[in-house]
């Protein structure tokens, strides 16, 4: 069974990058065919897609975020890595990280509060 395990700072002042991790168990990111995609919600709202890393290590992300965000990964201990710049107040929100396909997620995490505060 894969479990993955948002961590992150809770609180990140304005102007800074947000830096979460996804730790990815039970079942290997460089699996053939697995997307693991991070997603969130802001208060009061509905899901929005932030990007994927596949499992050959490539990257997307949606026009409104692709100057902001950024994934990696460490193959030798299973994590990804979602880094978003310059954030604002509209990047609070709760933080997901899910798998493994592209367009269905059987697998999320609990999810990461995010607040953009000074």
């Amino acid at each position: 069974q894969v479990q993955l395990q948002e961590s992150g700072p809770g609180l990140v002042k304005p102007s800074q990058t947000l830096s979460l991790t996804c730790t990815v168990s039970g079942g290997s990111i460089t699996t053939n065919y697995y997307y693991w995609t991070w997603i969130r919600q802001p208060p009061g709202k509905g899901l929005e897609w932030i990007g994927y890393i596949d499992y050959g290590g490539n990257t997307y992300f949606p026009p409104a975020l692709k100057s902001r965000a950024s994934l990696s990964r460490d193959t030798a201990k299973n994590i990804i890595t979602l880094q978003l710049k310059s954030v604002t107040p509209e990047d609070t929100g709760v933080y997901y990280c899910a798998g493994p396909t592209v367009y269905t997620y059987p697998y999320w995490g609990q999810g990461t509060q995010v607040t953009v505060s000074s």
